[in-house]
């Protein structure tokens, strides 16, 4: 039995692949601590894992980051926006995640500490303790892998040199600067995904690996809405989302979609992906066309099958669900990671980017009607789907666990479970 702290940045789209890996390994007979914000308690102890809360100064709720961080309102979406996160909701955060971690090491006498790849605390402990016979420090990539060239780099200077400074306070001096540590510091950098949605690199050191998505969570029983029926092939689907995250604005992507595809042959699922957004979207659009369906939330493990296009703005998790449905896009995103997203999407064959979080309605029912209409965004898409398919992520995390203390051999585990990240992705348009 291994002892393990899995730890996570308090947003969902991070907790979620921590908390199912987190599950697996308990059920695996391991004995696993979660590291994550309050909000998620329920979660984390109804998985039989035992939940530790993130210290209050470094926990937020992130379906609702002004109320946290409203100066945030004030920076431009897109590259200042990366700026000003990591200084504020991944840097200073650090603190707190470090002295929380190295106070559970001691406690647990955890082997492992699994991460995901934004958790700066889990840098700051391995590299203060660098020595052989800590913890081994596993980063599962919950997004891109960070690729920011020198002009991009150059104009979040300040929010570099602020997480530098945490860094040297805690007596773990970054070896460069934080875009590339997340990627060198850890013992395995595990990334969520698969090499056919990355660009070719080689810039990625020996411990990055691709493992594939996590295993769906089980759905459960869901009260079907009154319009399910009218899922029956008869026409194409397209499903709308703003993902759980920057959702708040539903007239930069939901409001512009309802209006691109009214009275389109489509039938149109918006799911808002927060409580209340089916009203807000209902008081800026009070006569909903007639193909459109709206709901808060469903779940897409239900809802994607029956999808023949995604628009989306672009969240990491988002994007892999749709992927492993076979479910081709149009990404519209500008905040956060979703610039990269969506460019990967566009690269990889599997959709249209947009290039903007606020499409106009005449360009969004171009890209749409391109993407139902062009074959072979659907056969890229598909062609991901069973490449997806073929790893298996939780093998490839426990392989890590389970061998913790004697060097993971990539020729065997990672060979059926995982590929090294310069595989070849087959079949590029």
């Amino acid at each position: 039995m291994a002892r393990i702290i899995v730890a996570s940045t308090p947003a969902h789209g991070h907790v979620s692949p921590l908390l199912t890996a987190a599950t697996a390994l308990s059920a695996r007979g391991h004995d696993v601590t979660m590291l994550t914000g309050a909000r998620f308690e329920s979660a984390v102890t109804a998985a039989k894992v035992v939940f530790t809360p993130l210290p209050a100064a470094g926990d937020y709720d992130d379906r609702n980051l002004t109320e946290r961080f409203p100066e945030r309102t004030q920076v431009t979406e897109g590259i200042e926006q990366v700026g000003f996160d990591l200084m504020h909701i991944f840097g200073n955060p650090a603190v707190g995640q470090y002295r929380s971690l190295r106070r559970l090491v001691g406690e647990t006498g955890a082997t492992t500490v699994i991460s995901d790849s934004h958790f700066f605390g889990a840098l700051a402990l391995k590299l203060a303790s660098p020595e052989a016979g800590g913890p081994t420090m596993v980063a599962l990539g919950t997004a891109p892998p960070p690729r920011y060239d020198p002009e991009s780099r150059w104009r979040i200077r300040d929010g570099l040199a602020h997480v530098r400074d945490i860094f040297r306070s805690l007596g773990a001096p970054l070896p460069g600067d934080i875009l590339d540590a997340m990627l060198t510091v850890p013992d395995h950098y595990l990334q969520l995904g698969v090499p056919g949605f990355e660009y070719p690199r080689d810039d990625l050191p020996p411990s990055f690996r691709f493992i594939g998505p996590m295993p769906a969570v089980p759905e459960g029983l869901h009260a079907l809405p009154d319009w399910w029926p009218d899922l029956n092939g008869s026409r194409p689907v397209v499903v709308v989302t703003q993902g759980t995250l920057a959702n708040a604005e539903l007239a930069a992507l939901a409001a512009p979609a309802i209006r691109a595809l009214a009275g389109s042959s489509a039938l149109v699922v918006v799911v808002t992906g927060r409580s209340g957004g089916a009203a807000d979207v209902r008081a800026l659009l009070p006569r909903l066309p007639e193909n459109v369906r709206l709901t808060d939330y469903f779940p897409f493990g239900l809802l994607l099958p029956h999808a023949d296009v995604l628009v989306t703005n672009g969240g990491f998790g988002g994007v892999q669900t749709a992927l492993r449905h076979g479910v081709p896009m149009v990404v519209a995103g500008a905040s956060e990671d979703k610039p990269q997203v969506a460019a990967r999407v566009a690269w990889s064959g599997t959709g249209i980017d947009m290039g903007t979080g606020r499409p106009d309605t005449e360009h969004l029912r171009t890209a749409v009607d391109t993407v139902l209409r062009t074959r072979r965004f659907r056969d890229r898409a598909r062609q991901i789907r069973k490449e997806l398919a073929s790893y298996d992520a939780i093998r490839s995390l426990s392989g890590i666990v389970e061998n913790t203390f004697r060097p993971l051999d990539h020729g065997s585990e990672l060979s059926s479970a995982g590929t090294p990240w310069h595989a070849s992705p087959t079949g590029r348009s």
